[in-house]
């Protein structure tokens, strides 16, 4: 062991020393496996989940190995001893965030190394290979390349692709490895291979590489035989349009895809077509003038065209409006590029990936279908028109583009946006054919842009041509308020007090153009000003019910604060306890696959003072509130809003150590307005998809919308949050979406949420409460307010405290009304007895008279027959006595009608008796 010395490797090796390199992926090497598995067991048989995931792994394609396409987790797993410590290098592309990609070590109790405490991959550029290094300790170590796909009904872009892993740090080698074919090694001692070139091959092992008869075979580079040359087709060569010439023409030209791979002295051949064929030349776009030569110029500062005519000078109180409006191809514009490439080859190195032809530009032919051809626009900032500089409203520019697909096969177009050249994010994508349609995307923040269209006929690992004739067309493309940009018209601008001159001035914040004299003016109160123009009165759009506008008049906002009047009667709203916000996780709902995830929504009611104070962001980890805001402005997956959504990915489900958001997006950045109403601005509650409430009260709506416009909501999105008074649910209560729709939307466009808590009820006013009067006891009375029940108020008006009062002059009057009461009954008792025994007496009278008179027979009674019996009183002594008793005062008041008849009988008794 002693004597052992280290010699150089021959030609055709390589050795690495004390590494191992795996750059051959044309099967799956020796030490590698593939484990596919189903971590959520949350939902449905185990059985059926480890069969849908039997066809998941990685997938070796030549040069490199690439990732499963599907929601399994696929593990990539290699086992390793390290003699000492060491390092795993490898190369990868990672573009699709739709798959999570994390690459870990553990040791051989299954642990995981402190060295891969952030084993999140990060993501790549288009066309980019990053590369990625973890040191490795002595001992066992295993290497994880772990994979999952989060579809959520959408197609995954690109799946991971991994090359070149080399692994240092292994015992010292004994052996030198072969270069493999399509590479060769012409020096003794090299520690790589190199590639063989175009037209040449190579086997295993080699020394130098062999040149290929190319009069009758091809290879591409890195080929491991030569390939014989088929038949041309038409799918061999494309047309082109040169540039105008000073006649105004151009003509049209026919080329080889290069490289050439076919043979035209084969029969059944097609040769090039001739080439010349003149044609007038398209006008000059919008904004550009050719001024009679063979190019076309853009217009100078202050100066506009048709495209048709000379570029001339705005008018006076007017100014361009800047842009772009691309809807001539004879040649790309200056601010584009055009290019091709493919992960697995370099076949296409080097093309242009679109095709100028006249009234729209196409995807050109690529090397293989598989190509992504790239269009690149780049604008390096927005700027609106000077009289709205201090407008700040959502929108300061918008690209829209008209395009169409014609495939035979899976093609997908894809438009992608890169903000400050950071990273390159999907905003919208198309698959298979697609007829003739306009897309609009709305650009928020003044950031230098680079849009991108890339289109590929396939996503499959092959280098055919096939679909050659599967391609995106693009008949125009609109952007405005661009930085650089031309003008093909010019708009009303306001002008300076001052008339020495007629240069635009840019209006204050909130101020529209009055068209009489081109002066700024304030728009009214609870108004906001129109993004889209700023040109007389109808320029300032009044705010919705229940808003009012900023003091810029950017915008409304809510207050918190709703009015509104039912049976004459007023109910004033205070959300103000709830303007912080609320949040709601519902679900869970599962993929086709069984993929447990949840929808995360964050609601921000009122905002501050317009701000949207909602946060939602991709890939939540440690990352504070703080830390997410202060980076807000670069941060690509941030989202600002008054309603925003992400899917969770619990850490449960896919053997996570922590919970994953993704697909982060906007469902509310604009306040539309707040009122008892079910419809506001063409936006309606169905009235049937929450549960009724159980209180009497109105609900409050809050519409939103925003301005995010998508393949499926054409209009954008809206959003809808009903503010339910329910006094068993106090401080936050509870927010929930609709049972029958558990993601909030059942269209995918409107989102309905219902928010319940005692802070929705209405301000108490007096009419929640009445009074209760007690018993007067010991002179005082004690008068009790309580509130009405149930109640459905909240704070407003107090309930008034208990109130004691006397009770003395109350108790008084009602003993005097009691005593005078008593006294007139017994006295109506008394008389009405008097009067009945007066009454019997004299009907005993009355009677006996008349019984004499029968008797006698009409003789005249005796002098002495009304003469007092025995028995009887002397009545007529009360008659005629001179001083009477009080009750004979009354008496003979309440009998004077009788009192003459008495007094006559009385008088002629007397007169007999003295005669």
């Amino acid at each position: 062991m002693k004597n052992q010395v280290c010699s150089k490797c021959t030609e055709g090796t390589y050795s690495l020393g004390s590494g191992i390199k795996f750059d051959e992926w044309d099967e799956l090497p020796a030490g590698f496996s593939n484990v596919a598995t189903f971590m959520d067991t949350s939902v449905g048989s185990a059985e059926n989940k480890a069969d849908s995931c039997n066809n998941s792994s990685w997938t070796p394609r030549g040069n490199y190995i690439e990732s499963n396409r599907d929601d399994c987790t696929v593990s990539l797993i290699y086992a390793v001893h390290l003699k000492k410590s060491g390092s795993v290098f490898f190369e990868y592309q990672y573009i699709d965030n739709n798959i999570f990609f994390e690459f870990f070590i553990q040791n051989d109790q299954c642990k995981e190394m402190e060295s891969t405490a952030d084993k999140w991959v990060k993501l790549t550029d288009n066309g980019e290979w990053g590369s990625h290094s973890v040191t490795l300790k002595s001992g066992s170590n295993i290497l994880y390349w772990r994979t999952t796909g989060i579809l959520m009904g959408s197609k995954v872009v690109k799946p991971v692709l991994v090359k070149n892993i080399t692994i240092e740090g292994v015992a010292y080698t004994s052996e030198c490895f072969a270069c493999k074919p399509g590479t060769f090694s012409d020096k003794p001692g090299s520690s790589g291979c190199q590639v063989c070139p175009r037209n040449t091959y190579s086997e295993k092992g080699a020394k130098e590489c062999t040149k290929c008869k190319e009069e009758m075979y091809y290879a591409d580079e890195g080929s491991s035989a030569c390939i014989e040359r088929p038949p041309c087709t038409n799918k061999d060569f494309f047309q082109i349009h040169t540039p105008c010439d000073k006649e105004g023409k151009t003509q049209i030209m026919y080329k080889w895809i290069e490289p050439k791979i076919c043979r035209e002295d084969l029969p059944d051949a097609l040769t090039l077509p001739p080439s010349g064929e003149r044609k007038d030349c398209p006008p000059c776009n919008p904004g550009f003038y050719n001024n009679a030569s063979s190019s076309c110029t853009p217009c100078p500062a202050g100066t506009f065209s048709d495209g048709t005519q000379e570029c001339k000078a705005c008018p006076a109180g007017t100014e361009p409006a800047l842009g772009f409006e691309y809807k001539w191809w004879n040649i790309l514009p200056g601010n584009m590029k055009t290019s091709c490439f493919n992960v697995g080859n370099s076949k296409c190195d080097g093309m242009n990936g679109w095709e100028v032809a006249g009234d729209h530009i196409q995807s050109g032919a690529g090397g293989s279908d598989n190509d992504y051809l790239i269009l690149n626009l780049h604008i390096p900032g927005f700027k609106p028109p000077t009289s709205v500089t201090g407008a700040t409203g959502s929108e300061l520019g918008r690209i829209t583009f008209i395009f169409e697909t014609i495939c035979s096969a899976d093609c997908v177009l894809y438009f992608m946006a890169d903000i400050n050249r950071k990273n390159t994010n999907v905003v919208e994508s198309w698959e298979r054919s697609k007829e003739k349609q306009s897309y609009t995307h709305i650009i928020s923040k003044n950031a230098s842009f680079t849009f991108t269209w890339a289109f590929q006929r396939i996503n499959e690992g092959q280098d055919s041509r096939q679909f050659i004739n599967d391609m995106a067309k693009i008949y125009s493309i609109t952007v405005t308020n661009a930085v650089d940009g031309v003008a093909s018209s010019c708009r009303a601008c306001a002008l300076g007090s001052e008339q020495s001159g007629s240069s635009c001035v840019p209006c204050p914040a909130g101020h529209y153009i009055e068209k009489e004299n081109s002066q700024c003016k304030v728009c009214p109160p609870n108004t906001f000003l129109s993004i889209h123009q700023v040109y007389g009165r109808e320029a300032c759009i009044p705010c919705g019910p229940g808003s009012k506008s900023t003091k810029d008049h950017s915008a409304c906002f809510s207050d918190c604060l709703v009015s509104y009047i039912k049976d004459n009667q007023a109910l004033n709203y205070d959300f103000s306890n709830l303007s912080q916000g609320g949040s709601l996780m519902s679900g869970p709902s599962f993929t086709s696959r069984g993929t447990k995830f949840f929808h995360f929504f964050n609601i921000s009611l009122c905002g501050n003072e317009g701000k949207k104070m909602a946060i939602c962001t991709d890939n939540i980890t440690d990352v504070t509130l703080k830390d997410m805001v202060a980076e807000s402005e670069d941060f690509s997956n941030f989202v600002g809003a008054f309603v925003c959504q992400s899917t969770i990915i619990p850490s449960d489900s896919k053997g996570f150590r922590t919970a994953l958001a993704l697909q982060s997006n906007s469902l509310a950045d604009r306040f539309l307005g707040a009122t008892v109403e079910t419809t506001l601005e063409n936006i309606s509650i169905q009235t049937d998809i929450f549960p009724p409430s159980p209180s009497k009260l109105p609900d409050v709506h809050f519409f939103y919308k925003s301005s995010t416009v998508t393949t499926s909501c054409e209009n954008g999105r809206a959003t809808v949050v009903t503010m339910r008074c329910n006094p068993n649910k106090p401080d936050q209560g509870e927010l929930s979406v609709p049972s029958l729709c558990p993601a909030g939307t059942c269209d995918g466009c409107t989102f309905y949420f219902v928010w319940e808590s005692a802070e929705a009820c209405p301000l108490c006013t007096e009419q929640d409460y009445h009074e209760i009067e007690g018993a007067c006891k010991k002179g005082f009375q004690e008068t009790l307010y309580v509130w009405n029940e149930p109640k459905h108020c909240i704070k407003g008006v107090p309930l008034p405290e208990k109130r004691t009062s006397t009770c003395e002059t109350v108790d008084f009057w009602l003993k005097v009304g009691a005593g005078v009461g008593a006294f007139t009954a017994v006295l109506l008792i008394a008389l009405t007895c008097y009067f009945w025994k007066k009454n019997q007496k004299l009907e005993y009278k009355y009677s006996k008279l008349v019984m004499t008179a029968n008797s006698k027979e009409c003789e005249l009674p005796a002098a002495d027959s009304c003469a007092i019996m025995e028995g009887e009183d002397n009545e007529e002594e009360i008659v005629y006595s001179n001083k009477q008793s009080l009750l004979g005062k009354l008496k003979s008041l309440a009998t004077k009608e009788k009192e003459d008849h008495f007094e006559s009988v009385q008088l002629k008794s007397s007169r007999s008796q003295n005669i």
